[in-house]
């Protein structure tokens, strides 16, 4: 069930708003339209509850590249 998806990713993530943000986010970014959304939420969900979501998961080559694009936005 959901409800136990959600409580075992609470575990990692103390605020319930803060989760539903942070699930809703890697929603969508994981989402495939051949897919139910149901279905990708509740992965991203059980995968909360295995992983820390608020830790820094970028690479750091990963991390300088989206610094450097931010920082050439902000100039244009």
């Amino acid at each position: 069930m959901r409800s136990d998806l959600v409580f075992g990713a609470l575990t990692h993530v103390s605020n319930r708003y803060q989760l539903c943000q942070l699930a809703s986010k890697a929603t969508r970014k994981l989402h495939k339209p051949s897919t139910r959304l149901q279905d990708t939420t509740n992965e991203v969900l059980a995968h909360f509850q295995g992983t820390n979501p608020m830790r820094e998961s970028m690479p750091p080559a990963a991390a300088q590249k989206s610094a450097a694009q931010s920082q050439q936005r902000r100039a244009a």
